[in-house]
């Protein structure tokens, strides 16, 4: 019985961490603006709490982000086409393009904060080696077109958070006309000759 309230006030203190640094990114002006200090007392909880459950912000970040994701990776792993695996691949692949393009344009701050954290490569990150993963194979079911790791870097290129913020932040170009620019560039990478 003592065990059990640590691990709800875990639980709790983790909810409320997750949901204030959602707000905190999601409204700051950059990425860099949210701390450690700022996230634990927007939660109310002690710094100390918060460097526990996540380690540091990189860890905070990568957390939340993921949270964020999950309906995501569940519609890529196990749902229906044409993000689902049972979809051909020459639907499957502008689908998860698109999904991912959907989801750094509603999550631009913490897209930011997570592909511009550490010193080291950004490719080297778990969630990057994950969507190239994923992308190779797919493309790699295209008999024909040559060389699919380069092209799921190249593709996944495309939806860098840092282009997404310039498209969409900087130079104002509206969502749809990202989506569309996408599937179109996503087309004639992939070539129509390719059978599918």
């Amino acid at each position: 019985m003592p065990d059990r309230k640590p691990r709800k006030d875990a639980a709790r203190n983790r909810a409320a961490v997750l949901a204030a640094a959602d707000s905190l990114f999601a409204r700051c002006e950059s990425p860099d603006d949210v701390t450690m200090a700022h996230v634990a007392a927007a939660a109310g909880v002690g710094k100390g709490t918060l460097f526990r459950a996540f380690g540091d912000r990189v860890g905070l970040i990568r957390a939340l982000y993921a949270a964020r994701l999950e309906p995501v990776e569940e519609a890529v792993e196990a749902g229906p086409p044409p993000l689902g695996p049972a979809a051909p691949p020459r639907e499957r692949v502008p689908a998860l393009l698109d999904a991912l393009l959907c989801f750094k344009l509603d999550n631009r701050h913490l897209a930011l904060a997570l592909e511009g954290t550490g010193s080291d490569s950004p490719y080297a990150a778990a969630h990057y080696a994950r969507w190239h993963g994923l992308l190779r194979a797919v493309l790699e079911q295209l008999p024909g077109l040559p060389d699919a790791d380069f092209t799921a870097h190249a593709l996944l290129a495309a939806v860098r958070a840092d282009l997404v913020e310039h498209l969409a932040g900087a130079e104002g170009v509206p969502r749809d006309t990202l989506r569309a620019r996408l599937a179109d560039f996503t087309a004639r990478v992939l070539g129509d000759s390719v059978p599918g």
